[in-house]
């Protein structure tokens, strides 16, 4: 079953909105900065503490973050994009290549570090989504452990 959620991108305050939004909302918040992923080195001196991915989990609600924008410079109307947790590799292939058609491959749908089949697009409509599958693999079971804010 396919499930859609909102993933934000902030201007470098990713661990202060995210833990605003648990403090207002409850749950639990887990952050990932930059340093504790393989893509440390690909990124720009400074950065290594930045939150490259906030998952903030609830009863009925999941809301996703980071300070990284993929394919542009941060503006406030560009720093969202709905996110597709799907239940197959085939679902994610069929509902990216929908998606993709009169629109723009942004990242086009491979493997990532974290284990998951990942890809992102921008559709006909201007609207960003982002498309995961959770697919392990033991690199994803190397990845440090990320931060955990408890529920409130």
């Amino acid at each position: 079953m396919k499930q859609i959620n909102a993933y934000l991108n902030f201007n470098g305050n990713c661990r202060e909105a995210m833990t605003f939004y648990r403090n207002t909302l409850g749950g639990q918040l887990h952050l990932m900065t930059v340093k504790e992923t393989p893509m440390a080195a690909r990124c720009p001196a400074g950065t290594e503490n930045q939150i490259m991915h906030a998952h903030l989990q609830g009863d009925g609600f999941a809301l996703m973050a980071s300070d990284m924008l993929s394919g542009g410079s941060y503006q406030p109307g560009n720093n969202f994009s709905l996110t597709v947790n799907c239940s197959s590799e085939e679902q994610i292939h069929t509902l990216f290549d929908k998606l993709a058609e009169g629109g723009q491959v942004v990242e086009p749908v491979r493997t990532q570090f974290w284990g998951s089949l990942f890809g992102m697009v921008t559709d006909q409509f201007g609207t960003r989504w982002m498309l995961n599958y959770e697919k392990k693999s033991p690199a994803a079971e190397s990845l440090e452990k990320p931060t955990v804010l408890e529920n409130i």
